[in-house]
């Protein structure tokens, strides 16, 4: 960057765009996806956002150094907590997020749906998603056009999905 790292706007966003896992580069270097930020009519210093499957590892990361143990070494409660704290930043909207959160914590991805589930505060069984149309519970037979045990998400992407609806 051509501007003095020092400056107080890059003092002041730096650690929002080091907690998102994003890059500082210099105005000129921006490509179209970058974002360029300007402070006084003045292009002052460009960002990278990561990618988005990136983003998950950045956070699984982030909350490795908080717990200072390997995610797979934490106690049942400390890894609902952590998947409390990453469905709140939307890491189950990433394609292959429960598998990947599961593979992280050492559990299988239907423990993952477990702890979703349990942090619902919902009836035991119900498909837990906010405005969900899915109107099967997780104990009803799937119906008979789905592939084994699978569930028929009934919602607008219609989608079969195990164990049920919340993994859209």
């Amino acid at each position: 960057m051509t501007e003095p790292r020092d400056h107080p706007f890059v003092a002041a966003v730096k650690p929002l765009v080091d907690a998102m896992g994003g890059e500082l580069m210099d105005p000129a270097l921006a490509q179209p996806d970058d974002v360029v930020l300007t402070w006084e009519g003045q292009d002052l210093l460009a960002v990278r956002l990561p990618q988005l499957s990136d983003s998950l590892d950045h956070i699984l990361a982030a909350l490795e150094r908080r717990y200072g143990v390997p995610l797979a070494q934490l106690d049942r409660k400390s890894k609902q907590d952590v998947v409390r704290i990453l469905e709140a930043r939307g890491a189950f909207s990433v394609r292959h997020g429960v598998e990947t959160v599961a593979g992280a914590l050492g559990v299988s991805r239907f423990t993952v749906y477990n702890y979703l589930n349990r942090d619902s505060g919902t009836p035991k069984g119900r498909a837990r998603a906010a405005g969900s149309e899915c109107s099967l519970t997780h104990g009803d037979e799937p119906p008979p056009n789905s592939p084994g045990r699978r569930l028929l998400c009934t919602g607008s992407f219609n989608k079969v999905l195990t164990p049920c609806c919340r993994g859209r």
